[in-house]
């Protein structure tokens, strides 16, 4: 039986982990559980799934928890996430939480030797040059969770990496794949968080109206895979059938399908290298019908170019559009700026950075909080003028 530890479980991919393991309970035991604040979703998860120990980012929130009196031990803050991710006994952790808060406790479940199913992209994109050789170090598995990870994983399959071509990694293009630039400077948060083929939060359906997202798994790709930043290509899929490709040099190319639903690489990164029956849905392309690709247009989605320049730029670049991207999608969610400024707000913060290596974990949260503080910055002065 393998023993879980789940680092956002109140989220999507949280929630669709739950409910892959919730067929399979003779293969897995959930021994701890982390959110952010969500602590009405967490005591139904808490009965349901019966933890050891739970986890609750926002102190408030778990002083919430408390008074609910659930049957678990409660933990809080940032340690609290560090301990539910290094519990003892604990074989795998499924790293979900998204945006920065995620690094550090991913990064020392590493260290702890725990086994990562990896959905929470900012582990690698803040620090990819630290995380993975920590990984090799400890004989850690690192399970892409992403689904365009997850299929390029798939497509791979023991390959020699010298016989790759190109990786490929497929974009549905977000809401407003038709809309012209003029037009995308009038877009609301409530348009952009209708994401046309899936289910996800906040943060992540602006960054996948943005592009941003998909210039963040580039980064993702970089480090999983182990390729230069030129064999990362990013190509525009809005049927989200297809999930990423494989270019040989050769000419072939394998690519990986399945119906858009998450529980579908979830369940492949718990089960490896087994797979589950029953996961999803049988994929009927007769009924599907047609599958279009187009490339993406840069100017409709800068900040796709923008996370190329940073992997280009290398050290704590990289960090540096993360930390002010998250600022900046959420001043767009709270109505200070334009879904336009968002790509302006990162472009204009990574142009005010003088790169470093990024050393140690501590150095890189330090430049992040540099960037998110320049962010706000910029973005308190987008609203004076």
């Amino acid at each position: 039986m393998k023993r879980l530890s789940i680092l956002g479980s109140t989220g999507s991919i949280g929630q669709n982990t739950l409910e892959v393991i919730s067929r399979y309970r003779d293969r897995f035991s959930v021994k701890a559980l982390a959110v952010r604040n969500n602590v009405r979703m967490l005591e139904e998860q808490i009965r349901e799934f019966r933890p050891e120990v739970v986890a609750v980012y926002d102190e408030a929130a778990a002083s919430e928890l408390k008074k609910m009196n659930p049957p678990v031990e409660i933990l809080q803050g940032e340690q609290g996430l560090i301990e539910a991710a290094t519990l003892d006994g604990v074989d795998m952790v499924v790293s979900a939480i998204v945006g920065s808060p995620g690094l550090v406790p991913t990064y020392e479940a590493i260290k702890a030797g725990k086994d990562i199913a990896l959905a929470t992209k900012e582990a690698l994109v803040m620090a990819g040059h630290l995380v993975m050789p920590e990984a090799a170090r400890r004989g850690v598995k690192i399970l892409p969770v992403d689904s365009e990870h997850s299929a390029v994983f798939q497509c791979l399959d023991g390959t020699d990496m010298e016989e790759v071509e190109k990786i490929i990694l497929t974009a549905s293009g977000g809401p407003f794949r038709k809309k012209s630039v003029q037009e995308l400077g009038k877009v609301t948060p409530a348009e952009a968080l209708k994401h046309p083929n899936w289910d996800m939060g906040k943060k992540i359906s602006i960054d996948s109206a943005t592009l941003m997202n998909k210039g963040l798994e580039v980064m993702e790709a970089y480090w999983l895979f182990n390729v230069p930043v030129e064999k990362i290509g990013v190509i525009l899929h809005p049927q989200s059938i297809i999930h990423s490709m494989v270019r040989f040099i050769d000419g072939s190319v394998i690519s990986q399908m399945s119906v858009p639903d998450m529980k579908g690489p979830i369940s492949y990164a718990l089960s490896y290298p087994e797979r589950f029956g029953n996961v999803l849905p049988a994929l009927n392309l007769a009924e599907i019908g047609e599958l279009t690709f187009e490339e993406p247009d840069m100017e409709r989605y800068p900040s796709l170019a923008l996370t190329y320049k940073a992997l280009r730029a290398g050290g704590t670049m990289p960090c540096v559009l993360n930390a002010a991207n998250e600022i900046a999608v959420e001043a767009f969610l709270d109505g200070k700026i334009l879904f336009t400024d968002i790509s302006r707000i990162v472009s204009d913060t990574m142009s005010e950075h003088t790169v470093a290596r990024g050393e140690t974990i501590e150095e890189v949260i330090s430049v992040s909080e540099w960037a998110k503080q320049r962010a706000k910055e910029i973005v308190e002065n987008n609203n004076g003028n």
